[in-house]
């Protein structure tokens, strides 16, 4: 809510004042007697307190007069998106390697998760998809501007629920799939993996080809320390035990993908490495958002000045033909 003359609101200071002044004007009697106990024996509370809520009623009906002189309004603002954003697809890694916990206190799957989410509710104007992949790849939601439904699924992406391998190859072409009939000018995928292409139909190199073909950006993040990591797993007997094989990443391919689609490539070695990188894709990928503001205004000055006439014929009728107040 706004006031259209909010000056007149300053009328309220000179109000407060008269209520005051005769609050305490009351206070001394206007007749003195030297023994008041008679009085007592006829006093009816009931008329007592109706006398004075004709004072107040009084104060009531000038502190609306002053209101709505300030002419309040209820203000409804509408905005009319004119272009498109960009449309994004995030290729994320499940494959059991990204339970890899190099990037304490978390493993890597549960930190990728977290830096997605982040990127997501920093965009604007753009609609974004999710693609998971193992050794399947899959949609996990297709292209939307509900920000909050896609970072809510980020909540029941687990381990290997795509399976064990790594089918990049495979999620290139399920995100290509969601962005061919695409008609934003802009088209990105950001792929997010930690090891090397070691099963799908689809070479990765191949599908980088296919993107740029129909002009889609590939940035690659390729996640995890120099020299790789143990992978933990649960044991019947010793509980958690970690392999002694290591994770391998193949950052040869993942520039390659990245060189093809003219993006960029991309290594994350800690927490706060992968949020720069996701901060810098940020930077790199806006899209300036142009709109129009509707306004409209409902004015409050009827509905008061009717509620004002009402209150000075009820403070009429009540107190000068029902019960007159004597002073």
């Amino acid at each position: 809510m706004i006031f259209a003359n909010p000056y007149w609101l300053l009328c309220l200071l000179p109000l407060l004042f008269l209520i005051l002044f005769q609050s305490r004007n009351n206070l001394v009697s206007t007749l003195k007697f030297s023994d008041v106990s008679i009085f007592r024996k006829i006093e009816n509370r009931s008329t007592k307190y109706l006398s004075q809520s004709s004072r107040f009623l009084r104060y009531l009906i000038l502190f609306l007069m002053v209101i709505t002189l300030a002419k309040p309004q209820s203000v409804n603002v509408e905005k009319e998106i004119m272009n498109k954003g960009i449309d994004i697809m995030m290729l994320l890694d499940t494959s059991g390697s990204m339970a890899a916990e190099d990037f304490q206190p978390k493993n890597r799957l549960q930190v990728a998760k977290e830096t997605m989410k982040n990127f997501i509710s920093k965009r604007q104007s753009d609609q974004i998809g999710l693609v998971v992949f193992g050794s399947d790849a899959y949609t996990q939601a297709p292209l939307s501007m509900d920000y909050k439904i896609i970072g809510n699924l980020f909540n029941s992406i687990e381990l290997s629920m795509a399976g064990d391998g790594t089918a990049i190859g495979m999620a290139i072409a399920t995100g290509l799939n969601r962005l061919k009939s695409s008609t934003s000018k802009s088209k990105i995928m950001v792929l997010l993996t930690d090891g090397e292409n070691n099963t799908g139909d689809i070479d990765p190199t191949r599908a980088s080809e296919l993107a740029r073909d129909i002009g889609v950006k590939i940035y690659a993040i390729g996640i995890g320390k120099e020299g790789g990591a143990k992978i933990p797993y649960y044991h019947p007997l010793y509980g958690k035990v970690y392999s002694d094989t290591l994770t391998y990443l193949d950052e040869v391919t993942l520039k390659t993908i990245a060189k093809n689609t003219n993006g960029r490539y991309f290594r994350a070695t800690d927490t706060n490495s992968l949020k720069d990188i996701y901060e810098h894709i940020d930077m790199l990928e806006k899209t300036k958002i142009k709109s129009k503001n509707y306004v409209s205004y409902y004015d409050y000055f009827p509905s008061l000045l009717m509620i004002i006439s009402i209150l000075i014929l009820f403070e009429l009728l009540l107190f000068n033909i029902l019960f007159v107040v004597i002073p």
